[in-house]
């Protein structure tokens, strides 16, 4: 392991964390990083998903259950980690904040994002219930939330994601912190969308003069952002320094393979796609529309309509990649639920030449035509059924004459196929899987993995179509790269056709062979991959290129 720098200190420190160490149970996970944050610097903490840069954060304000924490966390001359409970409380969310990964798993389902933005302000602040409404109101328009005062009522599943996203920093914000702690506060959002994130942060940072510690694998994100890096690898501190001169010269072989883990193409080649006489999914004049309650007396009689999928014409053949890409709300993830049958549409939409309807046999043997991998497995994957539940499932509805042992048998087949486990395996071979994998529950397992289990689970039943609803996006740089080379090897052996649904351009661009720009529910541009990316003719697609580079 190379020795890391001495960290560079801009004038006094406004946190500087000596030989911090993180254990559970005796097992360490953080081993005696340093490093400082100089008042009104913005310094990236930059790894993969198991590094230590989540528990780190977390760890210096002791938010880390039975975690047995060494070492320093200096906050404007007093350690973080030696204070009383009572003092480090009054410092969390007053003088430290904090912006988690996932609005949506972090915000209470139960209050208004508004009335949780004032519950912060009346217990950090004071103020009473009224002054701390309208406080909450101007922090939600300061973030760039359109029409505040109504959006202080909205639930959070009511919020797209990137309202949400900018509800949590407005709730940070609420006590003017010195040092905001921002967690991968853009991996789960469009590109465009990012970067409105990245920009409001950048504003309000200089605005306040507050500092930023950036959790993230995001390189773009850190390239655009951070005044300096900090690079984590399995709890070590192995590089730090200016952002310009890590990413000109980075030392650490570790650093230089985050660097180069960008999405590469590997899809077949058009003229190798055999022929198909029919396309095994396709759409003509799709539409899809939601029941909305009307204001007033109104919606005493009548509802509303929300259309949020109009006029979509599209066709996959078989071997083929279709990408479609756009923001947040632009009916991307409405129109894959609609493809699975999961929603109710209008027009024409087929899958193998048949339509989804209301007989249950029926729609049953088109499922095993067509499955779903979705963007989160964390949240997809049940915590509490073990891998060969999870990957078997679908055999015991559509296999049922299979024995148990002939179950478990293609279980272990379709683990070995996507490669999972075949990092502790002695051979390339399902005798060499581990013994104890199939008895394993989803939280046991790294990001990467639960998606190869999710991606498993897919294919067990051999479908021909596989909608891959932003397959990618919450993972690691590294990860991304090693599941795309999974599913485009997968395509070129099974003859796979995929539904991409994506808001990310280098996705599109390694795995798709045709493309679909979406905006506001209507198709704005299609087109083959390389025609569309290279010269984009809608102003919005031009948009979403841009931002991607």
């Amino acid at each position: 392991m190379n020795k890391a720098p001495t960290p560079v200190t801009q004038g006094t420190a406004l946190l500087e964390v000596r030989d911090l160490s993180v254990a559970f149970a005796g097992n360490g996970v953080v081993h005696g990083i340093s490093f400082s944050i100089a008042p009104g610097e913005k310094v990236a903490l930059v790894g993969e998903s198991g590094s230590g840069k989540t528990v780190s954060a977390l760890s210096m304000l002791r938010l880390v259950a039975d975690a047995q924490i060494g070492g320093q966390a200096m906050f404007n001359g007093r350690d973080l980690l030696s204070l009383p409970e009572r003092a480090l409380q009054a410092i969390r969310g007053q003088d430290i904040a904090m912006i988690f990964q996932e609005p949506m798993t972090a915000l209470n389902p139960l209050l208004s994002v508004g009335n949780q933005i004032a519950e912060v302000i009346t217990l950090k602040q004071g103020l009473a219930q009224v002054q701390s409404a309208q406080a909450a109101i101007d922090l939600l328009a300061e973030t760039g939330i359109e029409e505040p005062a109504r959006r202080y009522h909205a639930f959070p599943h009511q919020l797209s994601g990137g309202q949400r996203q900018r509800a949590m920093i407005a709730m940070a914000l609420a006590c003017q912190p010195q040092l905001l702690l921002a967690d991968e506060p853009t991996t789960a959002l469009d590109v465009s969308l990012r970067l409105q994130i990245l920009d409001l942060l950048q504003h309000l940072q200089r605005e306040r003069g507050m500092a930023v510690l950036l959790i993230t694998h995001d390189l773009n994100l850190v390239r655009r952002f951070a005044d300096r890096v900090v690079v984590l690898e399995h709890g070590h501190l192995v590089e730090q320094g200016t952002t310009a001169d890590l990413f000109a010269r980075p030392q650490h072989a570790y650093t230089q393979r985050l660097l180069a883990s960008q999405p590469e193409r590997d899809a077949l080649a058009d003229a190798a796609v055999a022929p198909a006489t029919a396309p095994v999914l396709s759409a003509h004049g799709l539409r899809v529309g939601y029941a909305t309650a009307l204001p007033g007396w109104r919606g005493w009689f009548k509802r509303g309509e929300f259309v949020a999928v109009q006029a979509v014409d599209f066709s996959l053949a078989a071997g083929r990649t279709l990408g479609i890409m756009g923001e947040s709300g632009s009916g991307k993830s409405t129109l894959a639920l609609a493809a699975l049958g999961l929603l109710p549409s209008q027009g024409e939409l087929t899958v193998a030449g048949q339509r989804w309807g209301s007989d249950h046999a029926r729609n049953q043997a088109l499922r095993r035509q067509i499955q779903v991998v979705f963007q989160d497995p964390f949240s997809s994957l049940s915590p509490r059924l073990t891998v060969e539940e999870i990957v078997g499932e679908g055999l015991t509805v559509h296999h049922l004459a299979l024995s148990a042992q002939e179950r478990r048998d293609k279980v272990l087949q379709a683990l070995h196929e996507v490669g999972l486990g075949q990092e502790e395996q002695a051979a390339n071979s399902i005798d060499a899987l581990p013994s104890d994998l199939l008895g394993r529950y989803p939280h046991e397992f790294s990001g990467g993995q639960r998606q190869r289990l999710a991606i498993a689970r897919a294919l067990i039943i051999q479908p021909a179509i596989l909608v891959l609803d932003e397959p990618t996006s919450a993972l690691d740089v590294t990860v991304q790269k090693q599941v795309l080379r999974l599913l485009q090897r997968l395509q070129r052996e099974r003859g796979l056709s995929y539904l991409l649904i994506t808001h990310d351009v280098a996705v599109i661009a390694a795995m798709a062979h045709d493309v679909i720009v979406m905006k506001g529910g209507q198709v704005v541009e299609t087109g083959s991959v390389a025609k569309v990316l290279a010269q984009p003719t809608h102003p919005y697609t031009r948009m979403l290129v841009a931002a991607a580079n």
